[in-house]
């Protein structure tokens, strides 16, 4: 049975291309949200090239979010509140699906829609968008992770992108789902950003892999603290595994001059640890490194 869900895209980057082109190649109809200046030009095919295949997929294209069953939510986080501005009836929206980096989002969203509309979920590969309508997914792994009250909706959507080759699970435990990615995310980005290389230069320089494990025990105590599941021990034995030039999304933004995602994925270990009396001396001496890139 096909996917009948009407989907919409709001952040038309490599995430939003890459869930935009796989929803669409299984044959649901997928609207991607744009800016208002760049709509005319926006393709009615969307392309994404991945170790699951190369494929064109047609879309259409809005300025605002329309009507829909399942809206994507794949801005990065800060572009959440003006990206927001597109959602002009949120009554004609079923649910509201985020996969922005980060935690804290996710009571925003409640707080703005209601908790009932809003599905919490996170997704962890190497995406990016290299051109108009034009997306690479890099990495030889992509996992799609939803909380489990999604899943009567959802299920469909997740089988087909199962079957490309995701790794997609329904998690039960909200705080499980979403610590399980950033205790990962936060250890990567901000070591590969703040040395200014790739995963495999990171891990094989002394210093940045003592820093990089400072901030994997870091977070997972801060997630323990906040009900989630972790394993510090496991999160570390499972980096030897990234690709190792793999880069992370906040080293390219450095890279080019946009501004990185340093609160989203840094602020909820340093404002947890503050609030349950812990130190965090490895990431904070990673933020200010690339507080201070940043600025130069």
């Amino acid at each position: 049975m096909p996917d009948q869900l009407r989907h919409a895209i709001l952040g038309a980057g490599g995430v939003g291309g890459l869930i935009g082109a796989c929803v669409a190649h299984g044959g649901a109809p997928v609207t991607m949200v744009v800016r208002r200046e760049t709509l005319a030009e926006y393709p009615e095919q969307i392309q994404l090239e991945s170790p699951f295949g190369k494929f064109q997929a047609p879309v259409a294209r809005a300025a605002e979010v329309p009507a829909c069953d399942v809206l994507w939510i794949t801005v990065k986080a800060t572009q959440l509140d003006s990206a927001l501005s597109a959602v002009t009836n949120p009554e004609s929206v079923r649910v509201i699906v985020p996969l922005l980096n980060g935690t804290e989002h996710v009571s925003v969203l409640r707080s703005k829609y209601g908790a009932d509309k809003i599905i919490p979920a996170t997704i962890a590969g190497e995406m990016e968008r290299v051109g108009t309508g034009k997306f690479v997914h890099r990495s030889p792994f992509l996992r799609l992770h939803v909380l489990s009250t999604g899943r009567s909706l959802l299920g469909l959507t997740l089988d087909g992108f199962q079957k490309l080759g995701f790794d997609c699970r329904f998690i039960d435990d909200e705080p499980t789902l979403m610590w399980s990615k950033l205790v990962f995310l936060a250890p990567f980005a901000l070591a590969t950003t703040a040395a200014g290389a790739p995963v495999g230069e990171v891990l094989g320089d002394p210093q940045w892999r003592e820093l990089a494990i400072g901030v994997v025990r870091e977070a997972c105590a801060v997630a323990v603290a906040e009900g989630a599941k972790v394993d510090a021990d496991a999160v570390i034995a499972g980096s030897g595994k990234y690709p190792p030039g793999m880069r992370s999304s906040m080293q390219k933004d450095v890279e080019k001059g946009n501004p990185p995602e340093l609160d989203a994925i840094a602020g909820p270990i340093l404002r947890g640890a503050a609030r349950y009396g812990m130190a965090t001396p490895a990431t904070q001496k990673l933020v200010k490194l690339i507080e201070q890139k940043s600025r130069n």
